[in-house]
């Protein structure tokens, strides 16, 4: 299997400046690509599903960095994960006509399910990311600032991959507080 990395870290922010009573809003979004996105295809579900390999779990953290020497993290860190069920319906709303596809995968991001109709939304929900981040600008103190945002993603041995972990940083935004 080829070699799974988190990429594409984009680090977006509401303003260039702010002043100190303000709330700064900073938004993480990456994607988990390679091995293990291109191992999750209906092929692989269903042979997952025969031999009742019908669950797979990818915890998940982002956690954003400001300072050089003296790091800080911002905000509240994200650890979490995501859960995909794989399970066989006769659902007719489910099935698509042009093919006899009866195994599908519902994915749980913070307890809310999804069901998506094709192989490509349903990796989008499992694999592609989008944080919030919401500090006050008090926190980091008057000044230029650089921030940056950690990322990693881990998964168990299941019948269609190994085990595995993969973990990224982004590039760093320069943000001012007045």
């Amino acid at each position: 299997m080829e070699e799974s990395k988190i990429s594409e870290i984009h680090v977006t922010k509401s303003n260039n400046e702010y002043s100190s009573d303000d709330n700064i809003e900073i938004n993480v979004q990456f994607l988990v690509e390679g091995g293990i996105r291109d191992a999750f295809n209906e092929v692989n579900w269903t042979r997952a599903y025969n031999n009742n390999d019908v669950g797979f779990k990818l915890k998940y953290g982002v956690k954003l960095i400001s300072g050089g020497f003296r790091k800080k993290e911002l905000g509240r860190t994200v650890d979490t994960y995501r859960k995909a069920s794989i399970f066989w319906t006769r659902n007719p709303k489910l099935v698509n006509p042009n093919k006899d596809k009866r195994v599908w995968v519902q994915i749980a991001k913070n307890f809310e399910p999804f069901i998506r109709l094709s192989e490509e939304e349903v990796r989008q929900e499992l694999f592609d990311f989008n944080e919030k981040f919401v500090f006050k600008a008090s926190d980091l103190g008057k000044g230029k600032h650089k921030i940056m945002a950690e990322a990693f993603a881990s998964w168990q041995k299941h019948d269609f991959t190994e085990p595995g972990n993969v973990k990224n940083n982004s590039t760093e935004i320069e943000i001012i507080i007045n």
